[in-house]
């Protein structure tokens, strides 16, 4: 007997949180061999090649207005990304960087309230003063200061939120209005082709960067086929396939029921990297990370209240 399409869907989103959280690790790996923002670069150009491939007829129908838009979407995610693998860089837990990086999903409503004046629930409200009081409690184990790796991973969680709400609505057509008083309409960027630019643009912006901060001589006199294992790791698993699994499961279902399965992500990685580095958490860490979880889970409660319902009324 076949299954449902939204069972499914929630099958490919939780792949795709295991697929997020083993590409933690493969960056990880890389950027101990070699210079994270110049490792970022590579990883993101190739997979924007790759699925170039599989996007080609999208990318020939747009206009250069999807093109600046979907560039836009890009360099904030490249902006972001830097400050991603810089935290993984220095970070002295990894799993506790997950549960930072993870406050984008909270931060994204606070940005599209502020940005664009769009209204948000109630529920964002009250799960962000969990969330600080997560943050506060993995921080303050230190003093009041963060530690580099901390700030990087919420430096990152900022932008994430902001490039999220652009990609969603470049991703979606919408009515604009000019200031003579007309409407027009934005055209949507089909997923795929949204995709293979904003890895392009985020591949180029992390590579810049690169360009200036780091140097490049040391890594192509060690470069070794352990490195090129783990970049193509990232760049086939954790990039190419990762993200083709989730637009497979978004076109099989809707987003909000796989929202609360993506918060699981930074869950799979502090598991994960307890096994792979051996890293060990404080009990200070993690209650931090319990409440920054907890928030995550009341900023999407009527997703979760919804999924309980169905559950309920199924047995």
């Amino acid at each position: 007997m076949p299954l449902p399409s939204s069972t499914k869907a929630d099958l490919l989103l939780l792949l795709v949180t295991l697929l997020a959280a083993i590409s933690w690790m493969f960056s990880k790996e890389a950027v101990m061999l070699m210079p994270p923002l110049l490792f970022m670069g590579i990883r993101f150009l190739l997979a924007s090649l790759l699925l170039a491939l599989f996007a080609w007829r999208q990318l020939q129908r747009l206009d250069g207005e999807q093109y600046w838009r979907g560039a836009r979407v890009g360099v904030v995610f490249g902006l972001a990304m830097c400050f991603w693998v810089s935290g993984l860089n220095v970070a002295s837990n990894i799993g506790e960087g997950a549960f930072l990086a993870s406050l984008a999903v909270i931060l994204v409503p606070v940005i599209a309230r502020i940005v664009f004046k769009e209204r948000q629930p109630s529920s964002t409200w009250l799960a962000l003063p969990v969330a600080v009081a997560g943050l506060a409690m993995l921080s303050l184990q230190h003093g009041f200061r963060l530690e580099a790796g901390q700030g990087f991973f919420v430096a990152a969680a900022v932008i994430f939120a902001l490039h999220y709400t652009l990609n969603t609505r470049a991703a979606n057509a919408r009515l604009i209005h000019g200031r003579d008083g007309g409407t027009r309409e934005l055209m949507r960027i089909p997923v795929m082709a949204l995709t293979t630019i904003s890895l392009a643009c985020a591949g180029a912006v992390a590579l810049s960067a690169s360009l200036l901060l780091e140097p490049w001589h040391a890594t192509f006199e060690s470069f070794s086929p352990v490195l090129a294992g783990w970049i193509l790791a990232s760049v086939l698993i954790g990039t190419s396939t990762r993200f083709a699994v989730q637009t497979w499961a978004q076109s099989l279902s809707s987003s909000n029921n796989g929202v609360v399965i993506l918060v699981l992500e930074p869950v799979w990685v502090a598991s994960i990297s307890a096994f792979w580095f051996d890293e060990r958490m404080s009990g200070s860490q993690m209650a931090g990370c319990a409440l920054i979880f907890a928030a995550l889970l009341i900023n999407r409660w009527s997703t979760v209240r919804r999924l309980l319902t169905r559950s309920r009324a199924s047995l």
